[in-house]
């Protein structure tokens, strides 16, 4: 489980960081990323849309997956990191460990596009 110290819980965080930030996309999974400065925390949160996943089941079993994940990975965002990873719907047939290599390339997409001007600030 992510710590609740890292848990994006107020949907204008997410509204902020999905307008915000930089894009990294993927067929599994789409991730937003910017930075608060400023900020010391990193917070990390999810979206499993039921358009892309229909059954309760599959959406929680992916959020589950996604935030084992990040969970390894939230110490190595820089400070005042924002993400939210959005799920797509192959996300659900995917295994655990290509669901993290999806992942990965998917954030690191996002960073090198914030870093290198791409998102707005």
């Amino acid at each position: 489980m992510l710590p609740r110290a890292h848990r994006m819980v107020d949907p204008a965080d997410f509204k902020s960081v999905i307008r915000t930030g930089s894009r990294g996309g993927d067929p599994l999974v789409v991730v937003h990323a910017r930075t608060d400065e400023g900020e010391e925390n990193r917070l990390v949160g999810f979206v499993v849309p039921k358009r892309e996943i229909k059954r309760a089941n599959g959406r929680n079993r992916v959020k589950r997956q996604l935030r084992h994940i990040m969970r390894e990975r939230v110490g190595s965002l820089p400070p005042g990191a924002r993400v939210v990873v959005r799920a797509n719907g192959r996300a659900l047939g995917a295994s655990s460990e290509d669901l993290a290599r999806r992942l990965d390339g998917a954030l690191a997409r996002a960073w090198r596009k914030w870093r290198g001007g791409g998102g707005a600030r």
